[in-house]
């Protein structure tokens, strides 16, 4: 029974806060309604005085959220094979940020692949489609402001392709393709370079690891680490 009283009591409530709502919708509707009403009946000077203060307004507004939007943030991340740099983001580059840290931790790039375990040419198509997805990304996202003393996400990200994902798949899938071609259906297991292309490929993984934390940071991602699992994994 006080179960029931308690419910009863809790739809009141927000039976009573929906209707005050209401009515505060409407006293402000009205007095919005009487203010313009007012406005279109001035004449004249106040009238350009009234039209000049609205524009006033609407421009500090405007310029307060292109500040909020604009709003740099220094971020230090160290660059594997490298050294450590200064990044600076806004918004719009921590949007980026979060995009190339998804397409990283979701594919093999960042999940180890043991001996024995799991197949190579799966491995390869997932590295060849996250150079594709990061390259397209940024093609479509507005280029970074250039701030003295920092880079952009943009560096990162092309960094990446260029020392981490080109090397290794410019090497390694045309000497898998070419054993696939001339054995069709032959195991990966049997493959003469089948260690070296694992070995090689841990280690990128092991750099992209370091890469994802970057665009982790970037994006402002908290605990990003239990996202995509320590690096002593590779």
């Amino acid at each position: 029974m006080t179960q029931t009283h308690s419910r009863t009591g809790l739809a009141a409530r927000l039976g009573r806060g929906r209707a005050a709502r209401l009515v505060a919708a409407m006293v402000v509707g009205a007095l919005t309604g009487l203010a313009l009403f007012s406005v279109t009946q001035v004449t004249g000077r106040s009238l350009f005085i009234i039209t000049g203060g609205v524009a006033g307004v609407v421009v500090v507004i405007a310029m307060e959220a292109y500040g909020r939007a604009a709003r740099l943030t220094e971020v230090r991340i160290t660059v594997p094979q490298l050294s450590e740099f200064t990044f600076v983001v806004n918004n719009d580059a921590r949007q980026v940020a979060w995009q190339l840290f998804v397409e990283t931790v979701t594919r093999v790039s960042t999940q180890p692949l043991q001996d024995g375990d799991g197949n190579l040419r799966e491995a390869l198509s997932s590295l060849y489609g996250l150079f594709a997805t990061t390259r397209e990304t940024l093609k479509a996202s507005r280029p970074s402001v250039a701030v003295t003393g920092g880079q952009t996400v943009e560096y990162l990200a092309v960094t990446m392709l260029n020392r981490e994902l080109r090397p290794f798949l410019s090497s390694w899938h045309p000497r898998l393709r070419a054993y696939e071609v001339a054995g069709p259906g032959a195991l990966e297991s049997e493959w003469r370079d089948n260690a070296a292309c694992r070995d090689e490929l841990r280690v990128v993984q092991s750099n992209l690891h370091v890469y994802a934390l970057g665009y982790a940071r970037l994006a402002g991602v908290k605990d990003a680490d239990s996202l995509i699992g320590s690096q002593d994994q590779f």
